[in-house]
């Protein structure tokens, strides 16, 4: 069957008529006289050259936008912008970051926080106070040891505090308990008492281990993370009359909102002989349990501890606040306020204010 003629001329006429309409002005102006001559060819091959022919004396395209294109682009897309984010709203906002768990950073208590076990983490305050000035230095101990019957304990210090703890075991037993073993040594330096050839008065040392269960509950508001089982010692080395120490076991709770954490630790001395108990009334000091508060705010990090022996009669304590903020990278200022007894384990039973600055590498968090 006889195909039908298509008008090759018609249609070759539309193609270049659009190709030649979107270039620029100034390179059709010298080829439009040309193009009546090229639809009037009958033969399609030479008709199609014309066109070529045409083409060819085209000027070429500029290959840099001009202003004015650039201006057009953009205002397109500042149009289409609207409609885009009317058709989905969310792929422009990024999402929330899941809120910070305090606890959980300290304790490792949500899986993206967990890093493994035999890995050191922070434990309680690690900080170097170059000065700490009491108003009650304690020296009645050093009388005739460190110090000269008639000489005295300078009241600027330098305070001392390294402490971190690290998982032995995790998911012990059940998924959620954890052993964890931790450290803390406290030292009291009397740096600047040259005529005493500036001895170190006091160093604490305290190991711990604990069983840490992971919770959740919520009581007044306030979320339970975790329960803390332990036991600890805590002894300054020395021999005799200036030998202190005891051992306890502990149960802590740790509770948190948003960026305020709180720690409560009751606990209960071991008994020891009369013999080898060189401090029998220690607990009435230093008290039967602490708390723990802390709130970080922007990089600032406010603390408060409590001590307390829960008497109504002869109640004594100690209330220590601490406050740091950003110095450089991990490094912050430190300023620690203390009031009570037992700052050190050599001052138990003695009753003090004191107050420190310093650097802090590692806060209560």
């Amino acid at each position: 069957m006889k195909q039908p003629r298509r008008n090759h001329g018609v249609s070759n006429f539309v193609l270049w008529g659009s190709l030649l309409g979107a270039l620029p002005v100034t390179g059709v102006s010298a080829a439009v006289p040309d193009l009546g001559t090229c639809p009037a060819i009958q033969n399609d091959a030479e008709r199609l050259a014309c066109f070529d022919k045409l083409a060819g004396k085209l000027a070429p395209v500029p290959t840099t936008p001009t202003p004015a294109a650039v201006a057009a682009v953009q205002a397109a897309q500042a149009a289409a912008a609207p409609a885009a984010l009317a058709q989905s709203p969310t792929a422009a906002i990024p999402a929330p970051l899941p809120p910070v768990s305090l606890l959980s950073r300290k304790w490792e208590l949500d899986d993206a926080d967990k890093h493994g076990t035999f890995q050191f983490r922070p434990f309680r305050p690690t900080y170097l106070l170059p000065a700490k000035y009491s108003d009650s230095p304690n020296n009645a101990p050093f009388r005739g040891r460190l110090i000269q019957p008639s000489a005295s304990l300078d009241p600027v210090e330098v305070k001392i505090q390294f402490s971190a703890k690290a998982k032995a075991v995790e998911g012990l037993l059940t998924p959620n308990l954890d052993l964890w073993l931790g450290y803390t040594v406290t030292s009291f330096w009397q740096a600047y008492n040259h005529g005493a050839s500036a001895p170190f008065r006091e160093t604490d040392y305290s190991p711990e281990a604990m069983l840490v269960y992971r919770t959740n509950y919520n009581i007044a508001g306030l979320a339970g993370r975790f329960i803390n089982l332990g036991i600890a010692h805590e002894s300054n080395g020395r021999s005799v009359a200036l030998s202190r120490s005891w051992n306890r076991i502990y149960a802590q709770f740790g509770f948190e909102r948003g960026n305020f954490a709180l720690m409560i630790r009751p606990w209960y001395r071991i008994p020891e002989s009369a013999s080898q108990d060189n401090n029998p009334d220690i607990q009435d000091y230093l008290g039967r349990g602490d708390i723990e508060a802390t709130y970080d705010h922007q990089g600032n990090t406010y603390s408060m501890l409590l001590r307390n022996n829960l008497k109504s009669k002869n109640n004594r304590g100690a209330v220590e606040l601490s406050w740091s903020f950003p110095l450089q990278g991990r490094l912050k200022a430190y300023l620690q306020y203390f009031n009570g007894y037992g700052e050190s384990l050599i001052d138990y039973n003695h009753n003090q204010q004191s107050l420190g600055i310093g650097f802090s590498l590692a806060d209560w968090m």
